[in-house]
């Protein structure tokens, strides 16, 4: 069986990157065709994958200004030649589900999200941008050409594999489509219990507005008897900051190791995550290390987290809503073996197992013809 990977950008390291790796660990000499990769980026997490880009890597800033090609993107994933294959699989959160198939090739997709600035999130997208009215009208008239090329591709794909009940609901509204949800691989046997917790909450992760750190914040500077430590940078940096203004209790960490990371996990009261999340790997990454999570509820963390047993919920994403939390919190009233242990139904092994025998079974019932695509 000759397969082959697709994934929408190597620009980045996030969370759709870390599933191709396990992808690519169960298909080893499988090619990943891609729009475009940052070389640094497939050097530290794809080394001696055989990777084929698409004609945007080659264009004057294709990589380190790609957004700039978004209305060429449905263009450039289609020329991807794929008419050898067997089995094609799509990890995608955008453009990689359009590539074209043929009827001897049986397309799997891993979907993150249906493509979230063209559908859930196409209003709040529109308003964050730092462009005058009249160009935020282009720009929308932009969006409703590709939403209408996403709702053709998504059409493409045999079977959808869903990272959360969430996402599966969301494949069903925006593309009509049933799905199989089989949760995303997380590294859990890298993180473990600390034999002491210290003095402060955390949060973190890249800093951009949607990820409404802003609410953590003002929660936090109204409990001055409270630490909090952020990790991580990005594009809402300083503006989070001037929010902090010179709170003692605030600190932000910035960029932080792979081993940093894991030591505040270990050692923070609680992790505080203030955005919906398709699935969320920060709280599991959390709960890995035997810490609760104060989550906000909705989304995929709803399905990770157990209220009052691994963290506990508010349900308006405002400042006082997680003030209200907080105020009371006790973070000795949980127990972190158990918590630990709840996180393991996450594990990267877990995923193999369940994936494997997804594609499997879908391909052998495709193969000898008894599945209605």
């Amino acid at each position: 069986m000759k397969v082959a990977l697709i994934h929408d950008h190597l620009a980045q390291d996030g969370g759709a990157e870390r599933t191709l790796r396990v992808l690519t660990e169960l298909f080893p000499d499988a090619p990943i065709y891609t729009l475009l990769y940052d070389k640094k980026n497939v050097e530290k997490n794809f080394k001696g994958k055989h990777i084929e880009a698409s004609i945007i890597q080659k264009l004057p800033w294709g990589v380190t200004h790609y957004r700039w090609y978004l209305l060429f993107m449905p263009i450039a994933v289609e020329f991807f030649d794929l008419s050898s294959y067997d089995l094609v699989i799509s990890d995608a959160s955008a453009f990689a589900k359009g590539v074209i198939t043929n009827t001897e090739t049986l397309h799997i997709c891993y979907c993150h999200t249906p493509t979230r600035y063209l559908w859930s999130d196409t209003h709040q997208y529109i308003n964050e941008l730092k462009y005058n009215k009249y160009f935020k009208k282009v720009i929308s008239l932009t969006l409703s050409y590709l939403r209408i090329w996403d709702r053709a591709a998504a059409g493409r794909v045999d079977r959808y594999i869903a990272n959360s009940k969430f996402i599966s609901r969301r494949i069903k509204k925006y593309y009509d489509r049933e799905s199989t949800v089989i949760y995303p691989p997380i590294d859990v046997e890298n993180f473990k219990p600390a034999e002491q917790v210290g003095d402060f909450y955390l949060s973190g992760g890249r800093l951009v507005p949607y990820k409404r750190f802003d609410i953590v914040i003002e929660a936090f500077k109204k409990l001055p008897h409270k630490k909090l430590k952020i990790f991580g940078s990005g594009l809402d940096l300083e503006r989070l900051k001037k929010i902090a203004g010179d709170a003692p209790n605030i600190e932000f960490l910035g960029r932080v190791s792979d081993e940093e990371r894991t030591e505040l996990y270990a050692k923070c009261l609680a992790f505080i995550n203030p955005q919906e999340e398709d699935f969320g790997i920060t709280p599991i990454e959390a709960m890995a290390s035997g810490r609760p999570v104060i989550a906000y509820g909705k989304g995929g963390v709803k399905e990770t987290i157990v209220s009052k047993k691994t963290g506990e919920f508010f349900y308006e994403q405002t400042g006082d809503s997680i003030y209200e939390v907080l105020k009371d919190f006790d973070p000795n009233s949980y127990d972190a073996e158990f918590i630990r242990a709840h996180s393991e139904q996450f594990s990267k092994e877990r995923f193999k197992q369940e994936i494997k025998r997804y594609i499997e079974n879908e391909y052998k019932c495709f193969a000898e013809d008894k599945c209605d695509l």
